[in-house]
């Protein structure tokens, strides 16, 4: 009886585990530091702290200097459009990296670990990334944050990047609002001046979009050292939410794009939502995006300006 009763309890407590990692699966990893910023939910990022992220990074993955893109792709999608057919099965499934798509990286406690996932998108300056709030401002502002877009198998083919200043929107910094959760990050180079844009293009951005749009979903588990991603239409789940059904995409997926006139040559589309949102992203089966209508324009604004 007692070796029946042992195994029950070892079936419960993994199944209380695995429960557990599905519902984390959205989030980044807790317990880093945090910082308060100012009431309107903005971020000045100090540049000692992010210095310290950008060594911890340096000394974990391989680095390179590549050339700057060409104008065209850095101002996004321009050419023959690709028709983004739905995956079959519905289901999300290792993928090329994109230059402007990469994991965010968590750089406290010992090696630095990617936790969520966020996309280069246009801006004035040229130096401007979207992702989940829920990536970069739980219970303060991260200040332990690494971009490195188009990773792979521990490679920075881009470069290493740290937020100069994160912008998130009162409703999403006050209560966690699944509404508001997007955010934007300036960002600078670890080495050199160059702008993040002009490296690795950019995705547009597209404000009040139509609801049902065929879609591509490109993120970085947490455990995996290369992308997945899953293409489906994007429908209605309410009048602030959008929805994406497609399987596996998992821990660390948040913030991934969700992007629509995808050109067929360099792989840059059209930025139309964020997973995140409702539940912080979703299960297994079912990722969500807040609907990026004119609060959310409101918020690139200011963090472009």
């Amino acid at each position: 009886m007692r070796l029946r009763q042992l195994a029950l309890l070892a079936a419960v407590v993994a199944a209380l585990a695995a429960v557990g990692l599905l519902v984390a699966g959205r989030v980044p990893a807790t317990g880093g530091p945090t910082a308060e910023g100012d009431s309107t939910g903005h971020f000045e990022q100090p540049r000692d702290q992010a210095d310290a992220a950008g060594r911890a990074m340096k000394a974990t993955v391989r680095t390179q200097a590549p050339a700057p893109l060409s104008a065209p792709a850095a101002r996004g999608a321009a050419g023959r459009k690709d028709p983004l057919p739905a995956s079959s099965p519905l289901a999300a499934a290792e993928a090329e990296p994109s230059p402007a798509i990469g994991p965010l990286f968590y750089t406290t406690g010992g090696i630095p670990a990617h936790g969520c996932t966020a996309s280069v998108v246009h801006s004035p300056r040229g130096d401007l990334i979207a992702t989940a709030a829920h990536c970069v401002h739980t219970g303060g502002f991260r200040t332990d944050i690494a971009f490195v877009p188009g990773y792979r198998d521990g490679a920075a083919p881009y470069g290493v990047w740290v937020p100069v200043s994160v912008d998130v929107a009162p409703e999403w910094a006050d209560d966690r609002d699944p509404d508001h959760d997007v955010a934007f990050l300036r960002m600078r180079p670890v080495e050199g001046s160059a702008r993040l844009e002009r490296v690795t293009g950019a995705e547009r951005v597209r404000f009040d979009p139509p609801r049902e749009r065929p879609t591509r979903v490109l993120g970085y588990p947490n455990e995996a050292e290369r992308p997945v991603s899953c293409q489906n239409a994007t429908a209605a789940e309410s009048g602030t939410q959008q929805r994406f059904d497609c399987e596996r995409l998992p821990n660390g997926t948040s913030g991934s794009p969700f992007l629509t006139d995808v050109d067929a040559s360099t792989g840059l589309g059209t930025l139309a939502g964020v997973l995140g949102g409702k539940d912080e992203g979703g299960d297994e089966e079912t990722s969500y995006s807040p609907y990026l209508g004119q609060a959310a324009k409101k918020l690139y604004e200011r963090a472009a300006r």
